[in-house]
């Protein structure tokens, strides 16, 4: 610049000439910041920096430069020499709280001071059974199960009917068994809690055992709560087929918890459990006292299609939509399928809008067509229930799958 002293003129000449030389341009940036300019002081340690960022030099100039104070020379350490340190204790006892209050983990991965209550315990919200379109059969046997005893106190009383039981829901994926727990909750006004299998199973000895010992208590704590078993053939699959003793651990656990249901000190917890394959889960877990209410839960009929397509289509842009026309071409489809038709049409008249560049609205003819696509998810699974049913329907427990493949005319 015109008004640079000749030696900063100089300098500035050779940082042109060799711009990746930084104690050059350090030196430069010193001058500057001595003349009180140090706006270009830190321009220029900012590219000194960029050319190397760890330099210390650099970092203190560009902290001077800033208005940070500098910073004192480094102090030698003093002799350890009788210092106090109990009294040093005494005196920041009350001024610095512990940084650690967790009790050491043991060599075995395990914790002695676990919390129960780390299980994560949610609040149902405003669901209820209402919001389950359609299944009115399954809606009156939860009724019968749970929902009619804790509404008339009286009768319960009378008849002996506790607050406690257990209850299997089961039937092909994507039909809304975890939903219906969540209603069940709802309709309690009860916590609700889920586990699956990821969050039990531990790889150290006794871990899972204690894992599953603490979803009861928790339950037993937040009381009223609905204890959801996600996956139930996962977490109590048939012991006769566990190779691993660590699992067979994890059901004899869970048959004793679910013994404990029969205690006083368990009022209030309400055990469902989910599964897809029923016959699968040790026949333990379903003897009276425990699991032995059993709900079959099928694809949705036709007025649940008819809440699920509306539920998927609300926030979507639709025009001249036939639901009762679309409900009729769905039948079979779970709530998983009926989910996937909707996105599956607003895909098609996105795609479209992005080829001709008009953005239109989806329509009837956008659904129809994805309907067409979608094959039922529920079809492998009857297949499957098909022979449990005529082969393994000991005691009459699949009596509601039989009734239902006889309608359906696949018996």
């Amino acid at each position: 610049m015109p008004d640079d002293p000749p030696l900063m003129q100089s300098l500035r000449t050779a940082v042109a000439a060799a711009p990746a030389d930084v104690p050059l341009r350090l030196h430069l940036a010193q001058l500057l910041l001595e003349a009180d300019r140090s706006d270009e002081a830190v321009a220029e340690a900012a590219v000194a920096l960029q050319h190397a960022p760890g330099d210390a030099q650099a970092r203190g100039l560009m902290a001077r430069a800033m208005g940070a104070p500098p910073r004192a020379p480094a102090q030698p350490p003093r002799p350890r020499t009788g210092f106090d340190w109990k009294a040093a204790e005494d005196q920041v006892g009350d001024a610095v709280p512990p940084r650690f209050t967790e009790a050491p983990v043991r060599a075995d991965g395990q914790d002695d001071s676990a919390d129960a209550d780390a299980w994560d315990v949610e609040d149902p919200g405003t669901v209820r059974l209402a919001d389950v379109g359609g299944m009115q059969d399954v809606k009156d046997r939860l009724d019968a199960a749970f929902l009619a005893p804790l509404r008339n106190p009286e009768l319960r009383k009378l008849y002996g009917k506790s607050l406690r039981g257990g209850l299997l829901l089961y039937g092909p994926p994507g039909c809304g068994k975890t939903f219906i727990a969540r209603a069940v909750a709802g309709e309690l006004g009860a916590a609700f809690l889920s586990v699956s299998v990821n969050d039990v199973l531990d790889m150290w000895i006794g871990t899972s055992e204690r894992n599953m010992h603490e979803v009861f208590e928790t339950a037993r704590r937040q009381a009223p709560c609905v204890v959801f078993l996600d996956e139930l053939d996962a977490l109590g699959a048939k012991r006769s087929r566990t190779g691993h003793s660590g699992m067979r651990n994890v059901v004899n656990q869970l048959l004793s918890e679910l013994d404990g249901i029969d205690s006083a000190a368990n009022e209030g917890v309400f055990v469902l459990a989910a599964t897809n394959v029923p016959w699968d889960v040790d026949n333990a877990l379903r003897r009276p006292g425990r699991l032995d209410r059993t709900i079959l839960v099928l694809p949705p009929d036709g007025p649940a299609r008819e809440a699920i397509l509306r539920y998927h289509l609300r926030d979507r842009p639709i025009e001249k939509v036939e639901l009762g026309k679309l409900v009729k071409i769905t039948e079979g489809l779970s709530g998983a399928d009926l989910a996937h038709v909707c996105e599956a049409a607003a895909e098609r008249a996105l795609l479209d809008s992005v080829r001709t560049g008009t953005v239109r609205m989806i329509g009837m003819k956008d659904l129809l067509a994805a309907a067409n696509e979608v094959v039922p998810s529920a079809e492998p699974w009857f297949a499957s229930a098909r022979n449990v049913a005529m082969f393994a329907n000991e005691g009459g427990m699949y009596d509601d799958l039989v009734t239902y493949l006889k309608k359906r005319r696949k018996l």
